[in-house]
């Protein structure tokens, strides 16, 4: 009795006769589509590459490059980069109903909950000390703001709608946390391009400052030397009060926004009660840095080729560095203004530290400040600003929101 299997099998029958020629050749038929299919499968993503998936690609390691590489806030770029490079391989199992990327996006973005996380950390890292000791820098860090009202009105001229041009203006903070928080209320459908020109240009800041204040600054208003003078001490009183009280005023005017500045400050208090330690030191590394993996996971996944390719999303791009222009600007002009009053003039380069790229900002003016002068040290002053910065920008999403909230009736 022949043996039936194998190649063999196709052949011939169990009782040792020769098949049916027709059967042999539809079995032939039928492995070869199976072949086929088996192929198609392991292909498919070959297949479905597009210069779209390409381009992505391209951006997702140009970010993790500029992390890696150059160092370029890199806590926030490689994660971006790599939810980027894998959202958008075809059929990428990584985004999709149920899929990880789709799932952070849902329940820490849409939510608001990680931005919220993040001002935790963000508030707890931050010293309003020097802020308290001199208010007088609240001016520059308000005046930074004008980036975000100004980018408003552009985007609303060039036909955006409100909501989208309210949260496309919060890029002039360089706060990518504040930026999140408000396009999840008002913008979702953009808020991939948001989240990405929030970071992209935060982590960018030693490219985009310093042109910026050499165009609008003298050499010899860079080269003006300041004396670090801390001020009358703040006593714990009102370092305890201060975050308490922000909270309700900010509160009271806009509801709504009482988790974006509430955790801001609730971070802050653990610094300054003085009784919660380990929170503290929790929220300085462990919280925000897990939150901040998280986000930037998500935010590369939510780039896609179908939803960042287009006109929309470029245009956010596009008037995210007016945002942040305008911002730069403002911080300068204002303190150029208060010298006009002053006996004891102030370098007016702290002013562009106005912008909530914190520390970032204040770390740019103080190395431009050096590179002009060897014996101009201006990072404490220039920290201060910046710290009044996120603070008011802060303030100033709080206000964004208030007015959309009017303006939308909702």
């Amino acid at each position: 009795m022949l043996l039936v299997g194998g190649t063999t099998g196709k052949y011939f029958s169990e009782k040792g006769g020769v098949r049916d020629p027709k059967a042999v050749i539809l079995s032939r038929k039928v492995e070869s589509k199976e072949l086929v299919e088996i192929l198609q499968g392991l292909f498919a993503g070959v297949a479905g590459i597009t210069w779209q998936h390409v381009v992505m690609w391209i951006l997702g390691l140009g970010l993790i490059y500029l992390g890696v590489q150059k160092n370029y806030e890199p806590l926030l770029l490689v994660p971006i980069g790599f939810g980027a490079v894998m959202a958008n391989i075809p059929f990428s199992g990584a985004v999709g109903e149920g899929e990880p990327l789709t799932l952070l996006l849902r329940i820490g973005v849409l939510t608001e909950l990680f931005p919220v996380l993040i001002f935790v950390g963000v508030g707890a890292m931050c010293d309003f000390g020097p802020l308290l000791r001199r208010p007088e820098v609240m001016l520059m860090g308000a005046a930074a703001q004008i980036g975000i009202f100004g980018t408003i009105i552009v985007a609303t001229l060039l036909g955006f709608p409100i909501a989208q041009a309210a949260a496309i203006g919060i890029l002039g903070t360089a706060d990518g946390p504040t930026t999140i928080y408000v396009a999840s209320l008002y913008a979702r459908e953009i808020l991939p391009a948001l989240a990405l020109a929030a970071y992209s240009y935060m982590a960018l800041t030693p490219l985009i400052m310093p042109p910026i204040i050499k165009a609008l600054t003298t050499a010899e208003e860079r080269r003006i030397r300041m004396t670090y003078v801390e001020g009358p001490e703040v006593s714990r009183t009102v370092r305890l009060v201060f975050p308490l009280l922000v909270v309700l005023v900010a509160g009271i005017i806009a509801p709504v926004a009482v988790p974006l500045v509430g955790f801001l400050m609730l971070g802050n208090f653990l610094r300054e009660c003085g009784v919660t330690e380990r929170l503290n030191k929790s929220a300085q590394n462990e919280l925000i840095n897990i939150v901040t993996l998280l986000l930037g996971l998500t935010i590369g996944g939510s780039m896609t080729a179908e939803n960042f390719l287009n006109l929309a999303s470029l245009g956010v791009m596009a008037l995210g560095l007016v945002a942040m222009i305008f911002a730069t600007a403002g911080g300068l002009i204002i303190a150029k203004v208060m010298n006009s009053f002053l006996k004891v003039k102030i370098n007016p380069m702290i002013g562009a530290a106005g912008i909530s790229a914190f520390p970032m900002a204040g770390r740019v003016v103080a190395k431009m400040a050096l590179a002009e002068d060897k014996q101009n040290y201006l990072l404490m002053q220039a920290m201060a600003v910046n710290i009044s910065g996120q603070l008011c920008s802060v303030i100033a999403g709080v206000v964004v929101i208030a007015i959309i909230k009017v303006v939308l009736g909702a």
